[in-house]
């Protein structure tokens, strides 16, 4: 039996949508038939489309509330509803937590958690009311439930993330699902900076128990089931999209031969 996800007549809203992880789930709700709505601070250098469908690009900066609440207002406007909202714009650069102060690392905060907040309760004043229900997608990180150094101020709000989305599964029951999706290492344009080459890439991946990083495909995959009805049951979960998780270091450190052990891993700045 051929198992199918179809979202045609739905609305999804992609923040952070224009390059790398937020691209690729712009691009699997497009090929699952939805309406997308990408949004970031500056267009893409190219419009985000599959199967001959184009997102809609609206600039916004999340940080700015009264710019957050016009925006979803003109969604509902534009569109008559909003089944899903992605909470994907995030990130850091690599800093150690005495290198920077009090107020950059709050800035991180601000990006990777407050953000998602103000998004996700200016979506909820226009989906709590419409039939069908709707759903929240926070894009979480392995980083908050691990140690985090040189980006400690990421972990500590993707874990808050985390925690405000199980939060918002609770209290917005059963009108709104709310689910967060925790990434591992993700193969973006972006990631020779963090990684090097293709040779360092594959590297890096083979640390991972799949054998390879992520690619944006793999995450859009994961969010277009958990915003679909056969998701239906599910709220208040995280399910984690890192590929097996990153081999434990005492395993390298062990003085047993294992001659099939693959490199030890490496730390990178975050890209989600």
């Amino acid at each position: 039996m051929t198992v199918t996800v179809d979202l045609s007549g739905r609305v999804a809203v992609v923040t952070g949508g224009t390059r790398g992880v937020g691209a690729g789930i712009a691009r699997a709700f497009l090929e699952a038939g939805a309406e997308v709505v990408v949004c970031a601070r500056r267009p893409p250098a190219e419009p985000v489309a599959a199967d001959g469908r184009t997102a809609r690009f609206r600039p916004l900066d999340l940080r700015e509330p009264d710019s957050v609440t016009a925006f979803f207002a003109q969604v509902k406007d534009d569109h008559g509803r909003l089944d899903t909202l992605v909470n994907n714009a995030g990130g850091t650069p690599f800093r150690l937590l005495a290198d920077g102060g009090a107020a950059r690392h709050a800035r991180v905060l601000e990006l990777n958690l407050t953000a998602p907040l103000t998004a996700s309760l200016a979506a909820y004043e226009v989906m709590r009311g419409q039939p069908g229900g709707a759903s929240i997608l926070m894009i979480g990180s392995v980083s908050g439930g691990r140690p985090s150094p040189g980006t400690a101020a990421y972990g500590a709000a993707k874990a808050g993330l985390d925690s405000l989305a199980r939060s918002m599964a609770t209290e917005w029951a059963p009108a709104v699902r709310v689910n967060t999706l925790l990434l591992g290492m993700v193969r973006t344009e972006l990631s020779h900076l963090h990684y090097g080459d293709d040779a360092g890439i594959a590297a890096v991946g083979r640390t991972v128990p799949a054998g390879r990083l992520a690619e944006p495909a793999d995450v859009g995959d994961a969010c277009v089931f958990l915003a679909s009805d056969r998701a239906a049951y599910i709220t208040g979960a995280s399910l984690l999209v890192h590929g097996g998780g990153e081999r434990p270091a005492f395993l390298d450190a062990a003085t047993v031969n294992r001659d099939s052990s693959p490199p030890p891993p490496s730390t990178a700045s975050k890209e989600n």
